[in-house]
């Protein structure tokens, strides 16, 4: 597949570069969308609990 050294050394720095852009990408999407997290599941279950205790 490779002629060359060098065919297959540019190959992997353009697979590699193509990879980091990527990541780059993935990481500025996941910057500008809302975080969703668990803390918002949890202070629900946490508050029924409690309301469950204070009818017992």
């Amino acid at each position: 597949m490779f002629g060359h050294d060098a065919d297959l050394m540019l190959t992997l720095y353009r697979t590699h570069a193509a990879e980091l852009r990527a990541e780059a990408a993935q990481d500025r999407l996941a910057r500008t969308l809302p975080h969703r997290s668990a803390r918002g599941w949890l202070h629900r279950r946490q508050h029924r609990t409690r309301t469950d205790e204070a009818r017992h």
